[in-house]
């Protein structure tokens, strides 16, 4: 079992940065690979980025690459996701989720609120 809980949402203005981060229980966290998602109102939720299980290998949604990186740090417990050059269009709820499978993702995080406005 695994909990995830999401931080470091808000508004913020067109252009800027914000870094969310990802904590998460249980002592098997470097076994998972961890997802960052995000669902705009009235959209499905949409893949943003993802980091294996020891870091080495990272994946972005094309509206993620070059803006967006995801880390994670397994003695800690946490993957971050940071957002630079934000535009209002990244305005979603923004979700972590942990998986310990090829097929998908075992576990999800409350979400986190990013508004970006113009």
């Amino acid at each position: 079992q695994v909990q995830l809980v999401e931080s470091g949402g808000g508004l913020v203005q067109a252009g800027d940065s914000l870094r969310l981060s990802c904590a998460a229980s249980g002592r098997t966290f470097s076994s998972y690979a961890m997802g960052w998602f995000r669902q705009a109102p009235g959209s499905e939720r949409e893949f943003v980025a993802r980091i294996s299980q020891s870091g080495s290998h990272t994946y972005y949604a094309d509206s993620a690459k070059g803006r967006f990186t995801v880390s994670r740090n397994n003695a800690k417990n946490s993957v971050d996701l940071q957002m630079n050059s934000l535009k209002p269009e990244d305005t979603a709820v923004y979700y972590c989720a942990a998986s310990n499978n090829p097929a998908g993702y075992d576990y999800w995080g409350q979400g986190t609120q990013v508004t970006v406005s113009s």
